[in-house]
């Protein structure tokens, strides 16, 4: 596996840290999972079946646990020795907790000057807010996300999945890889760290490239594409449908399928920004077209013209699509005790050296007999 022989010390909870060092696991990482006696608040969130957290075991798949109460001062010397010979720490803590229990950059780099120390928090180190705890819904507040989702009519809307988290793991997993790759040339570990709302901000795209060159703050345009028409949802017969005509190529293919390529020699549709002065207009011509035919006449027709095209699934009709189970995004994981238990797949494909499932989400402790004996 692509990250085998790599020990991970992880002093992570609750999802943006858990996500980064699974992401390390499912590529081969040691990841040894640090729990206070209480273990981390997650086993006792979501749908729990057999005695399990189905939310717990998707984000903690192919780890260890080791209960250590970091208040204690032997327990603190049995982290010392665990970091010893570890490649990488990851913790959430917000900035300064956890020099405040002893372990400060000094320290660290003198228990193992090869250690990457990587940290995932609300803010960042620097600034003002460094201070403020922060969880999703407050970074998807703070860094602008929220206030470009939803429609012109509506309030500030959230997404839905904890992206903030989810962005910030991604982006920890992958400082550490490159901090890893930096260490083959210099011999020293550094610290890498990624946050909730920096995360988020680097995620807005051409919403944040139009607000710098124009000084305009974007409005909510709901499934309409900010800069893009036509795009969106249309009406079908019998339902939605998603179109994402991107560029002026593809939209002369989804017109031509609805045999209203004229428009485009209307000086009101004929370029991207006409299009857009009249977006609503141009939207219910064509949903004049698309409602009279179905939901699977357009899905065929307009891939075969080449042009993105797509239902709208719920999570039910996800889990049972030939292509998400073509692509083994569906996993059914034994769990020794508590049954088996379907999560989310690996999106990555590696030709050579794959993600894979090599051990079952821990129980709170499994591991911590067999790890400690060994300092």
């Amino acid at each position: 596996m692509a990250l085998r022989g790599l020990q991970v010390i992880d002093l992570t909870r609750i999802l943006a840290g858990p996500f980064c060092t699974q992401l390390l696991a499912d590529m081969g990482a040691d990841v040894i999972k640090i729990e206070s006696p209480d273990g981390d608040p997650v086993r006792k969130q979501g749908a729990i079946l057999d005695g399990i957290s189905w939310y717990f075991a998707q984000f903690n798949r192919n780890k260890k646990s080791v209960v250590l109460d970091l208040y204690n001062t032997n327990d603190k010397i049995k982290l010392s020795r665990l970091l010893e010979n570890a490649d990488i720490l990851v913790e959430n803590y917000r900035p300064g907790v956890l020099a405040r229990i002893g372990f400060t950059p000094e320290r660290l780099q003198a228990i193992n000057p090869r250690l990457i120390h990587a940290a995932v928090n609300g803010y960042g180190s620097t600034g003002p807010y460094v201070d403020r705890p922060s969880f999703d819904f407050i970074a998807q507040a703070m860094s602008g996300f929220m206030s470009v989702n939803g429609s012109p009519q509506s309030d500030p809307m959230r997404a839905a999945p904890p992206m903030s988290d989810l962005i910030a793991g991604l982006y920890c997993a992958f400082g550490i890889v490159s901090a890893v790759q930096a260490r083959h040339r210099t011999g020293r570990g550094q610290r890498v760290e990624s946050s909730l709302t920096g995360g988020l901000i680097s995620m807005l795209a051409y919403l944040s490239a139009g607000y710098f060159a124009t000084g305009e703050v974007p409005e909510r345009t709901g499934n309409n594409h900010p800069i893009v028409a036509p795009y969106g949802l249309f009406r079908a017969r019998d339902g939605m449908f998603a179109v994402a005509p991107s560029t002026e190529v593809h939209v002369q293919r989804f017109l031509a399928t609805l045999e209203l390529s004229h428009l485009l020699d209307e000086s009101r549709f004929s370029t991207n920004a006409d299009r857009l002065s009249h977006r609503d207009v141009l939207a219910d011509i064509i949903n004049q077209k698309t409602q009279l035919k179905t939901v699977m006449h357009w899905i065929k027709t307009v891939n075969e013209a080449r042009c993105p095209c797509g239902r709208v699934l719920n999570l039910a009709e996800v889990f049972q699509d030939p292509q998400v189970l073509a692509q083994d995004l569906v996993l059914d994981v034994k769990h020794p005790g508590h049954g088996t238990v379907r999560m989310t797949g690996f999106p990555i494909k590696l030709s050579d050296t794959p993600a894979r499932i090599h051990r079952p989400a821990p129980d709170l402790g499994a591991d911590t007999e067999e790890i400690l004996k060994g300092l």
